[in-house]
């Protein structure tokens, strides 16, 4: 063959190398953000943001850890993915108004920041992590996530012609598509909102279609610190972060755990004041970046996440259209829509939590105090159920340590 011929054949093999990565990757960012952006708007209104703060955190949400996988992914060339706090985000839907309202929820979102950051700078705080009893951090979560996936059986009772459409398309993908099951019930969602708004001539504002952020002066309680704030840090390390690291290494990769908490930690108090609760290392969307529909090439995937950060972005810029139009949608729809977002991790949660006999009945009460929405002197549910499950595991386990050794 003449050198030309094998230059050319070359160079068409490198082009065409390319094509799983940026697929991946744009895949990775569609099912990332329209997978779970309802459970983000939910848990942001629940805490008291308005419709435009609301409009604006997802916005700096998106923007923020979008940039954070550029840097990422570029810096260590590994498939390193971000994402919002998802389980995070169900959290403040379960915790509702805090004392001093969005503005001390927006100081409890600094206080993650700042605990992310210094998880990346002192190991033993990351160590410390890994000693809270796993089936206690998932019942939580578990407890956490319950009365949102309740939602969607709720709200079939209340509104059957507007929900039983989505559930029904979120049925049949999970059986032949599981991974776009939630994208494709959210467009379902969307055109039963399109539907709604004609039939009752709902007024859609044009500016409210444009991005936009929108800053809140943070105010500091000690209620909101410990009742948000560390409930909201603990759960995005146990349910993202460290998940995030164990699906990277499942692929063959080692997180670059010290850049990914500063970066995220950073991204985290940049946001804060404009609404984003906290970003953290993607869990079951890295999957997507890091496998082998990102290529056979194993050290080109973090293309793969890098074509995911430049997604991300653009995406951003539909955020405050869709707030606009969830904003419309009949009472009812967008909690339908972010409890079946929840469904896969709430089966997850609660399989953890019980997997280990021993643990079980601690893990119960956790799961029922965080369930209950008990509020004790102005503390949520979260912060008392972890304390009493711990308790409980104590006193069950006399000569075990109150956490994990």
């Amino acid at each position: 063959m003449p050198p030309t011929a094998s230059v050319t054949t070359q160079s068409l093999a490198s082009k065409e190398s390319l094509g799983p990565p940026i697929t991946a990757g744009i895949v990775t960012a569609l099912v990332g953000f329209t997978s779970s952006f309802a459970v983000v708007l939910a848990g942001l209104r629940a805490v008291g943001a308005t419709q435009g703060q609301a409009s604006s955190g997802l916005l700096i949400l998106t923007l923020t850890f979008g940039l954070g996988i550029l840097w990422l992914s570029w810096s260590s060339k590994m498939p390193v993915t971000l994402a919002w706090s998802t389980p995070g985000a169900a959290l403040l839907a379960s915790a509702g108004m805090v004392d001093g309202g969005w503005p001390a929820a927006v100081g409890a979102f600094l206080v993650v920041g700042v605990l992310i950051i210094l998880t990346g700078l002192l190991p033993v705080l990351g160590r410390l992590m890994t000693k809270i009893p796993t089936a206690l951090a998932q019942a939580m979560l578990a407890g956490v996530l319950l009365p949102l996936c309740l939602a969607p059986f709720r709200s079939l009772g209340s509104a059957p012609l507007y929900v039983a459409p989505v559930l029904l398309c979120w049925i049949l993908f999970m059986k032949f598509a599981p991974r776009w099951s939630v994208p494709a019930s959210l467009l379902v969602a969307l055109a039963v909102i399109g539907v709604h708004i004609v039939a009752n001539g709902v007024h859609i504002p044009g500016d409210g279609l444009l991005p936009r952020l929108e800053w809140t002066a943070p105010s500091f309680t000690l209620e909101a610190g410990i009742g948000l704030g560390l409930p909201l840090f603990i759960v995005t390390m146990a349910s993202q972060n460290i998940p995030g690291v164990a699906v990277l290494k499942s692929f063959g990769y080692t997180t670059p755990w010290r850049p990914s908490m500063l970066v995220t930690g950073a991204g985290t108090l940049v946001g804060a004041p404009f609404g984003g609760h906290a970003i953290n290392l993607a869990a079951l969307s890295a999957a997507l970046a890091a496998g082998e529909e990102a290529g056979k090439d194993h050290s080109r995937r973090w293309m793969a996440a890098f074509v995911s950060g430049f997604a991300y972005l653009i995406l951003a810029g539909a955020s405050a259209a869709l707030v606009t139009l969830v904003a419309a949608a009949p009472a009812g729809l967008l909690e339908a829509v972010a409890g079946l977002a929840l469904l896969g991790t709430l089966a997850s949660s609660v399989s953890s939590a019980l997997a280990v006999a021993e643990e079980r009945i601690p893990a119960c009460i956790t799961f029922l105090l965080a369930a209950s929405g008990l509020s004790f002197a102005g503390i949520g549910a979260a912060f008392w159920a972890l304390a009493g499950g711990i308790l409980v595991r104590w006193l069950l386990n006399v000569r075990e340590p109150l956490v994990k050794a």
